[in-house]
């Protein structure tokens, strides 16, 4: 009995491991084969995927997303030089790969600048130097700026100098350059700004009232002289030839990188270039004739900066930018010297004590009314301000914004508004001196 009973317990084990084995495989089947697709569930992974990739598309194309200043710019940084770099922001423009400005607050009556006789809707602007050959003008007003400058635009085609010519000083945020105006020329951009106010008539029946093409902004045109140029006859080809197309005309006189150039900031030399180019302007056929502003440098000293004024006022142009580059290497640097004693201009915050005292300096002696605009070292919407305060009708910025990426307007923007606090932006301009 002992035997059978015995028996009796192997059979049931035996027979009780198949089932087990069993179940185990009939519950990992159904946990792990995907369940049969349904029009509900399809319709919510789909819907789930098409709003995701619509919420990602949407934060990537937004100026202020912190994926740009955060993570694409560094990367771009990292990855490539600074040529390089520039290079490749301007071509993915030209393709419209670019992200725009969104903000609600893009137009504040607060930060409405009266400028030239017309408004720009923000005191911001981009500096010369990044679109020299007006290749990304829309793109450029799309990421929130009112002001774009392209140039400068030398007569003749040139390559400018022997590369590497464009570098980096990161510890600082600061940049050194000596492209050397290379440019495309008058004719290939004269090109370009005719296809762009043609491409612009065939989408609206009247005549735009300025060549930004929105109200609010200002297209300005950059104008320098060939390596090998006449210091007169350059600048005023560059009025005949591109002034029908630009809101405002810079006459730039002030780039390090250019053998002579900043010998017409003497005061002979100056009243002779600046006496040209009002009457070139004055022929041209447009009804709007464009205001005239000359680019000063920051390495001036005070009698000649009084010099300057003195010319200014007597030559009928409309405003001065203060300023260009530095030649000078101020003790502050952080970077090390194998990149610091590079040769060219330096950019970036290291200049704005210079840039600031010249503009101070040029304020005090040129009087309250001429148009001063502010430029070199501003990166903050405090450096904005400080620069209205000590004259400055509105700002530009050019290496904070390579930096930065194109996120910057609208920062500066918020910025301004806080340091305002609750006035308006013409209200503090020139108060330095009032």
């Amino acid at each position: 009995m002992r035997g059978v009973s015995l028996l009796r317990i192997a059979f049931r084990g035996r027979s009780s491991r198949p089932a087990v084995a069993t179940t185990s495989r009939q519950l990992r089947r159904g946990l792990f084969t995907r369940a049969q697709p349904t029009p509900v569930r399809n319709f919510f992974i789909n819907t789930v995927l098409i709003v995701g990739v619509g919420l990602g598309a949407y934060y990537v194309t937004d100026a202020r997303s912190a994926f740009h200043r955060y993570f694409l710019v560094p990367l771009i940084r990292w990855t490539t030089d600074a040529e390089t770099a520039h290079r490749l922001a301007i071509e993915a423009m030209k393709v419209g790969v670019y992200p725009v400005d969104r903000s609600a607050d893009a137009e504040d009556p607060d930060l409405e600048v009266e400028v030239f006789g017309k408004k720009l809707f923000s005191p911001i602007g981009l500096a010369a130097g990044f679109d020299k050959n007006a290749e990304a003008i829309d793109p450029l007003f799309a990421m929130g700026f009112s002001y774009v400058e392209v140039g400068s635009i030398t007569p003749k085609p040139q390559p400018g100098n022997p590369h590497p010519r464009f570098f980096r000083l990161p510890k600082d945020k600061a940049a050194i350059n000596r492209y050397g105006f290379n440019s495309d020329g008058h004719i290939k951009v004269l090109a370009r700004l005719r296809m762009r106010f043609h491409s612009f008539l065939k989408r609206i029946e009247n005549r735009p009232d300025n060549h930004a093409f929105e109200e609010g902004k200002l297209l300005a045109v950059n104008l320098g002289k060939n390596k090998d140029g006449d210091e007169i006859e350059d600048y005023v080809e560059g009025i005949k030839t591109l002034g029908n197309y630009a809101d405002v005309l810079v006459v730039n006189i002030s780039s390090p990188n250019t053998p002579g150039l900043r010998s017409l900031q003497n005061e002979t030399k100056l009243a002779g270039l600046l006496s040209a180019v009002v009457t070139a302007r004055d022929g041209l056929s447009t009804p709007h004739k464009p205001p005239i502003c000359v680019k000063i440098a920051p390495d001036l000293s005070e009698p000649e900066v009084a010099g300057i004024a003195e010319v200014v006022k007597k030559s009928g142009i409309d405003g001065v930018i203060v300023s260009n580059t530095t030649i000078s290497r101020p003790e502050s640097l952080k970077s090390p010297t194998s990149l610091s004693s590079e040769i060219g201009g330096l950019s970036g915050p290291p200049v704005k004590e210079l840039s600031l005292n010249t503009l101070r300096t040029l304020r005090k002696y040129i009087g309250p009314s001429f148009t001063l605009i502010g430029c070199g070292g501003i990166s903050t919407g405090k450096d904005a301000v400080e620069f209205a305060r000590a004259g400055a009708t509105f700002v530009q910025v050019l290496t904070g914004f390579a930096y930065d990426g194109p996120g910057m307007p609208s920062r500066l923007r918020v910025e301004i508004k806080k340091e305002l606090d609750g006035k308006k932006w013409m209200d503090v301009v020139n108060t330095d001196f009032k």
